[in-house]
């Protein structure tokens, strides 16, 4: 009988992970970030257990948006739970002004909505420019 191997927390081995955005596709990143935050690009994969590696993204200003309009056309929603606070920003705005942001958000939603989801999202770094501080990290 082969029995599957299940990793446990003690076992994973974390990695640091470089993604420079110019000129690739914004939502082939996400997915890209999104499958080694969660793992799944390892063989030793466990559904319920936080397995990825860390990311961090460059050049975040100079990702490639496809789509007919989509990038002046879609809308980010926040509310804070009191009548009348829904605020809105577009993905244009949002992109010049706080590009970390519009790529946490995208991120956040393909991974899971729990707890381990969130430990996730933690081990993204995401920088407007060419220069980041984790050099150190990078270069093992």
């Amino acid at each position: 009988m082969k029995f599957t191997k299940i990793a446990t927390a003690e076992q994973i081995e974390r990695k640091w992970v470089l993604i420079d955005a110019e000129g690739k596709t914004f939502g082939r990143i996400i997915t890209e970030v999104a499958t080694i935050l969660r793992g799944k690009n390892k063989p030793c994969f466990t559904p319920n257990i936080d397995c990825g590696d860390f990311v961090v993204i460059v050049n975040a200003t100079k990702a490639v948006f496809k789509g007919a309009g989509k990038i002046a056309n879609k809308e980010y929603f926040s509310h804070s739970g009191y009548f009348g606070s829904t605020k809105s920003v577009k993905m244009m705005d949002l992109l010049e002004n706080n590009p970390e942001k519009l790529f946490k958000l995208a991120t956040r939603g393909m991974l899971p909505k729990t707890t381990l989801g969130r430990h996730m999202l933690k081990k993204l770094k995401i920088y407007a420019g060419a220069e980041h501080p984790h050099t150190a990290q990078l270069s093992k």
